[in-house]
Order: structure tokens, then C-alpha cells, then sequence
């Protein structure tokens, strides 16, 4: 899960080299943690959050594949 959100990312900023998922594990849920430049965040949010809820609903699609529930937030 964890790649797949810094792949995404990675594609849509300017600083590549600045994003950074963190990834922690409990026994219900796991919640990645996306953080990008602050010049790049817009990029990341897209307007009206479209591409923020995109990116959301294709990590949940991925994680209901492997039977998980995952959170993403955006930093």
C-alpha cells in the first residue's frame, strides 16, 4: 500500500524527492500518512479535493483486495 500512494504522489509534485508515506499498522486498520512540500500540496489536493478522494478510493480498492481497511491522510 505504502508504494502504491508514494508512486502516486511522486507522479503528480514537483518534489519528488520531498514525499514521504509513513505506514502504521494496527490490528484494525492501517493508516498511511502522505506528506509533500507545501508548494505541492495543492497538486496533491487537487481542486475541490477530486484528486485527494481519487487517490483515497484507489488505495481503498487496493486494500479491499487484500481484505484491510486503510486511512490515508494528507499532510
Amino acid at each position: 500500500m505504502k508504494e502504491l500512494v508514494e508512486v502516486i504522489a511522486k507522479s503528480l509534485v514537483n518534489n519528488p524527492d520531498e514525499v514521504v508515506v509513513t505506514e502504521t499498522v494496527t490490528e484494525k486498520e492501517t493508516l498511511l500518512e502522505l506528506k509533500v512540500a507545501p508548494s505541492d500540496m495543492g497538486k496533491v489536493i487537487g481542486k475541490q479535493g477530486r484528486i485527494a478522494k481519487a487517490i483515497r478510493s484507489v488505495v481503498k480498492a487496493a486494500a479491499s483486495k487484500e481484505e484491510t481497511r486503510v486511512t490515508l491522510d494528507i499532510q
